[in-house]
């Protein structure tokens, strides 16, 4: 099959890390697999990729979200045309509500008859244009599908639709517990874990609401009683959305506690990483911390446990679909308490001797083969070329 993936940025978000590896994955099937993502002048997808690359060249990003999303939309839906002009694809699938329209408009304008639409987690927002746009673009999917059952839920009980849920995976190729010559030089750049024994907690993506990283600087403040040398690292963040009141809440949090923020300090901020890094950095560490108030499936603990790091996790949905007692340690993520506890736990736990059956469980090859099955009875070309199209 010639399949297209839609994606919303070149930055390493959860759903871009999907869709970079499902496309491989699809490759090593034996189908043709294009990306198209939006990107601002100069910028390129933050890892390479054996899929065929399409840029959409968009504006920055915009003060305004809904003008950001529109001028992404705006972006795809030529990148998209232009193609459509001189190849068919049997797929034209898109992992978030951005790509999403694009799609929703060709099939509009009558240029295709579907598409398909994945959806990770679904967030509210305040802007009604933009909400607007996050909704039509579930309800205009020919098929949705979901990586986790909580959101296959949700969407059944909010929308109406009826999703199909397929697994996400993690590269064990690439996460793995032996140590890399990157490792060391990927701590001493920021300053993680020097002193030799400091314990290092580490969350990825950012400080955003619902990573709950406030609550984890509660409860990291409650661990530094009980271990004074313990070191918070948040990793990643790079977002079209605003975080800058989270980000400043939690700084103020932090001086209040008397935490220090800067390399090598108590608290490091990473800000957005070169991919190659990440297995390093999650090797650095003593504990993934993941104690999310939203998360649609939880890539970064599976990474941190093939790594041989011990994650703590919200004991909530979709978590608790696919963990089990043995996998992680359980926190309660609306109590900072049961977050430093399980922090402690999973500290004084050290480093796992094997890498859990979970992370065998969920493959990219599985999930690959999971979306080849659903696309096959779509398989005939979802569109019709552009210059037909007029000719009618």
């Amino acid at each position: 099959m010639n399949i297209a993936l839609l994606t919303h940025s070149t930055h390493p978000r959860g759903g871009v890390v999907h869709v970079l590896e499902l496309g491989s994955a699809l490759m090593a099937l034996g189908h043709a697999v294009t990306i198209v993502a939006p990107a601002a002048p100069g910028q390129t997808l933050f890892r390479e990729t054996p899929c065929r690359v399409e840029l959409a060249l968009a504006p920055p990003a915009a003060g305004d979200l809904a003008e950001t999303v529109q001028r992404r939309i705006v972006a795809l839906l030529a990148r998209m045309l232009a193609l459509l002009q001189r190849e068919r694809f049997d797929i034209l699938h898109a992992h978030d509500g951005i790509g999403a329209n694009a799609l929703a408009d060709l099939v509009q304008q009558g240029v295709i008859d579907a598409y398909l639409r994945t959806v990770h987690h679904v967030d509210r927002f305040a802007d009604a244009r933009v909400q607007a746009w996050e909704e039509r673009s579930i309800r205009g999917a020919a098929r949705v599908l979901c990586v986790s059952a909580l959101w296959c839920r949700r969407l059944r009980g909010e929308y109406g639709v009826d999703a199909l849920q397929v697994p996400n995976g993690v590269d064990l190729s690439r996460y793995m517990p032996q140590p890399d010559t990157r490792d060391v030089r990927v701590a001493l750049r920021h300053g993680i874990g020097i002193d030799s024994g400091r314990p290092v907690v580490l969350t990825v993506g950012g400080i955003e609401a619902r990573k709950n990283a406030r609550r984890l600087l509660q409860a990291f403040v409650q661990l530094r009683r009980r271990l004074p040398h313990a070191q918070l690292v948040v990793a990643g963040g790079a977002s079209l959305l605003d975080h800058s009141g989270e980000a400043s809440a939690f700084r103020a949090e932090a001086a209040a506690a008397g935490l220090r923020i800067g390399r090598g300090e108590a608290v490091v901020l990473t800000g957005a990483l070169p991919d190659g890094d990440m297995p390093a950095l999650y090797r650095s560490a003593s504990v993934l911390a993941m104690p999310s108030l939203l998360e649609g499936f939880g890539l970064a603990a599976l990474e941190a446990l093939a790594c041989g790091t011990p994650a703590v996790v919200s004991r909530i949905a979709p978590f608790t679909e696919h963990f089990l007692d043995g996998d992680v340690q359980w926190a309660d993520p609306l109590d900072s308490a049961s977050i430093a506890a399980a922090l402690q736990r999973a500290v004084a736990q050290g480093r796992l001797r094997e890498v859990p059956a979970v992370c065998r469980r969920f493959a990219w090859a599985h999930s690959a083969e999971r979306h080849e099955a659903l696309y096959r009875p779509l398989s005939r070309p979802l569109h019709q070329p552009a210059q037909l199209v007029e000719e009618h």
